[in-house]
């Protein structure tokens, strides 16, 4: 297997950020975890992911602070994988993902869900982005600037 390149130290926080989770099968195993799923088998199961790689997987979601392991709920020899406030973080990330995908692909009729609010089961408002003054903001409104006392950065606008 190719070692892959770390952005643990980039100075871009979007690299940084896949170094966490930028690989499909862990932004996949956080929405089943976003969905309820707890355990190995139901992550293995959800997924059809071969075992060995689901565990580097949970395992590099762990160590990264994404999940955490408890004993299983039931009382049973099993553990639980459960989402970390940070893990619940990525939640935004994924909404984001699903409305670009919504947005953009080719053939919409195929995706099988909504994204709906549980109180009144309307569809969830397209995610935007707004100035602290609360305008609508686009790539062209925003810039990038050294922060104070940082380095020279090679990270560009989102």
């Amino acid at each position: 297997m190719v070692k892959r390149t770390s952005f643990e130290r980039d100075d871009c926080p979007i690299a940084r950020s896949l170094d966490a989770i930028g690989d499909w099968w862990s932004i996949l195993i956080i929405r089943e975890a976003l969905f309820g799923n707890r355990r190995f088998g139901e992550f293995q199961k959800k997924l059809g992911l071969a075992k060995n790689i689901l565990t580097v997987r949970l395992r590099a979601l762990v160590d990264q602070g994404i999940l955490k392991t408890a004993p299983a709920s039931d009382g049973s020899a099993y553990q639980d994988y459960l989402l970390t406030p940070k893990g619940r973080g990525v939640f935004p990330v994924l909404v984001a993902l699903r409305q670009w995908s919504e947005e953009f692909d080719e053939r919409p009729e195929e995706i099988a869900t909504i994204l709906v609010d549980k109180k009144n089961g309307r569809p969830v408002r397209k995610l935007e982005l707004y100035s602290e003054d609360g305008r609508l903001l686009t790539q062209a409104d925003t810039a990038l600037k050294p922060r104070p006392g940082g380095k020279q950065t090679t990270c560009v606008t989102a």
